[in-house]
């Protein structure tokens, strides 16, 4: 039989689908499943959304090939809700579409590093990162993030880490799984480190949506004069327009940066959808007033969670915000994975264990919360209060 490439073949099935294969197993017993498993928006797209996707699709405009860096409208329009956000000025030449932000991240990586280079990620990590940079023979280094910091990552342990053959630092903030917000202070630290040791920080935003209120711009990195050669955003339209499956992300970075990208997904896609592109492109600034409503429901949603979690003094909250919690078990060295399968199986809460997201967290479960309504994420109270392993 002809062999695999091993850096494929060596890697583990994706993981969403065994967790699914848990809630299928589940009876019913305790009412309906809570379903924490996935980051997916816990509420529908908006009819107008809906409606230009529709259009957008039945016009022979777009049923062609496209710029392989993505369509004018949405390049233009995206380059001015950056703009907007940070406070500076960006153009369409800053702006390189990809189908979803995992996608975005493969071509950063792939830009940036190749095999044999290595990546520094925080650990926990998530999943996908990792498992990309392992398929393409990316090294992966780890700064491990303390628990007690709120799973903050620390600009000591992150320097230590930048050994010689590191090409990036990888950050996602808010952060998956764990949810921790990155202070603007701190990534401001983090990106004066990467400048100084000339490697690349590549910082997926695909959750900025929805920080809190009064949390104000994520950070001042795209005012930092020179920042094209240290900084590569990446950024996912699924959560903010509830259409994952309409594939689109982003890549705001340097016209240097864009250009090679544009030679990878030439290889990989050629170019991103287009009538979702045209209708995102639209979507933008009509849709402002109901984004932001939907930040606010998340928000609600954080304070859900969090009132629900004090009254199970057994499970503790490590981190919380936008789309995630890392929630700490409460039976010691069990395998976290053993906790999810029996919590979906026979509790009725579908989540993942924190041992996907690194060797040392077997401790921790993510909650993908913002999939639940305030309602459904207080049925947690009792189900977790009852919850036992025999």
């Amino acid at each position: 039989m002809p062999r695999f490439n091993p850096l494929v073949e060596t890697l583990t099935a994706p993981p969403i689908p065994s967790v699914f294969a848990w809630g299928d197993a589940y009876d019913g017993r305790s009412g309906p499943m809570i379903d924490f498993s996935q980051a997916v928006p816990g509420y529908p797209p908006h009819p107008d959304m809906l409606r230009l996707l529709g259009e957008y699709a039945a016009s022979r405009a777009y049923t062609g090939y496209g710029p392989i860096e993505g369509e004018d409208s949405l390049r233009t329009a995206y380059a001015a809700h950056v703009s907007e956000s940070y406070g500076t000025s960006l153009s369409a030449g800053n702006i390189h579409v990809t189908a979803g932000c995992n996608q975005a991240f493969i071509c950063a990586a792939m830009a940036v590093a190749g095999a044999g280079d290595a990546v520094l990620m925080t650990d926990p990590y998530y999943f996908n990162q990792e498992t990309t940079l392992a398929m393409l023979g990316i090294q992966t280094r780890f700064a491990a993030c303390d628990p007690a910091k709120g799973f903050l990552p620390d600009v000591a342990t992150l320097a230590a880490g930048i050994t010689p053959d590191v090409r990036a630092v990888a950050l996602v903030s808010p952060n998956n799984p764990t949810g921790a917000v990155y202070p603007p202070e701190l990534l401001a630290a983090i990106y004066d480190l990467c400048a100084a040791r000339g490697v690349w920080l590549i910082l997926d935003e695909t959750y900025r949506d929805f920080l809190p209120a009064g949390a104000g711009r994520p950070h001042d990195l795209f005012g930092r004069a020179g920042w094209e050669n240290t900084l590569i955003s990446l950024y996912s339209f699924s959560k903010s327009f509830c259409i994952p499956g309409h594939r689109l992300g982003a890549i705001t970075a340097g016209t240097a940066v864009v250009e090679q990208v544009a030679k990878i997904m030439d290889n990989l896609q050629i170019c991103p959808p287009r009538s979702a592109q045209a209708a995102v492109a639209t979507a933008l600034p009509l849709l402002a007033d109901w984004r932001e409503e939907n930040r606010r429901e998340i928000a609600r949603r954080v304070e859900g969670l969090l009132s629900t979690m004090a009254a199970v003094p057994a499970w503790r909250v490590g981190a919380v915000g936008a789309y995630f919690a890392f929630i700490g078990h409460p039976f010691g060295k069990t395998p976290s994975a053993i906790v999810a399968e029996r919590l979906a199986k026979e509790a009725g809460v579908l989540c993942l264990p924190g041992s996907y997201f690194g060797a040392g967290q077997d401790g921790y479960l993510r909650f993908a919360f913002a999939n639940a309504d305030v309602a459904t994420i207080a049925l947690l109270k009792d189900r977790l209060n009852r919850f036992v392993l025999g």
